[in-house]
């Protein structure tokens, strides 16, 4: 269930920020930062964030590692960044 609901919230994420252009870039360069270095000497040798770092993130957000990442949150954030640079 736990996964199910990941694969949920990761795809309204995505159409979230399909339907915002002007973050396009944003989230682009956000999701390159996240890859950890030498992604590729580590299972499962795919370029995503570790466990830890989401767990890390998921608990200083929500204060719980099992919450599910809510769309407004994530467009909050890639705007707040957007309008830093």
């Amino acid at each position: 269930m736990k996964v199910l609901s990941s694969l949920q919230s990761g795809a309204s994420i995505f159409t979230a920020i399909l339907r915002r252009p002007d973050l396009w870039l944003t989230a682009v360069r956000q999701l390159f930062r996240l890859i950890p270095r030498r992604w590729w000497a580590t299972s499962p040798f795919l370029p995503i964030p570790t466990r830890d770092y989401l767990r890390f993130r998921l608990i200083t957000q929500y204060g719980d590692h099992q919450h599910v990442v809510e769309v407004a949150d994530v467009l909050s954030y890639l705007t707040w960044v957007k309008d830093f640079r």
